[in-house]
């Protein structure tokens, strides 16, 4: 597993902690990095922080694009997953969108359903479809 997935993973791990307490992602990030012996690098910190400053834009688009399911019916691994995958697609210019894409489905394939890896990785290329209209 390659520096940047491990810090995906961590993003996870951190969005998903926060989403399931109902505190600030950053915080338990922080929170983390103090009580864990499991690394947490500065690629885990950005997304976090991307995530968590872009969260109601993101939110927006998935539940918009998420044909039939709302954001709050999805599994909440599969929804952090989402997030991540949307946050480095759309608001990341140093992620191509295919890794983007591909690093998602990858989480989705390893911390979800079996159906979820599909699901992630229709939702977020309907977003990189779209997404000359969405940031223009």
């Amino acid at each position: 597993m390659n520096s940047r997935t491990k810090a995906r993973l961590r993003a996870v791990e951190s969005l998903f902690e926060a989403d399931q307490r109902g505190e600030d992602p950053v915080e338990v990030l922080q929170r983390r990095r103090l009580h864990t012996a499991a690394q947490i690098s500065s690629y885990s910190e950005q997304i976090v922080r991307g995530v968590r400053d872009r969260r109601e834009e993101l939110n927006e688009y998935l539940n918009t694009y998420a044909r039939d399911w709302s954001l709050e019916r999805m599994p909440a691994t599969d929804r952090v997953v989402l997030l991540i995958g949307a946050w480095e697609l759309l608001f990341n210019d140093d992620i191509p969108d295919a890794v983007a894409i591909s690093e998602a489905t990858g989480l989705a394939r390893v911390l979800s359903t079996n159906d979820s890896p599909k699901f992630v990785n229709g939702l977020l290329d309907k977003l990189r479809r779209v997404k000359p209209t969405l940031l223009a």
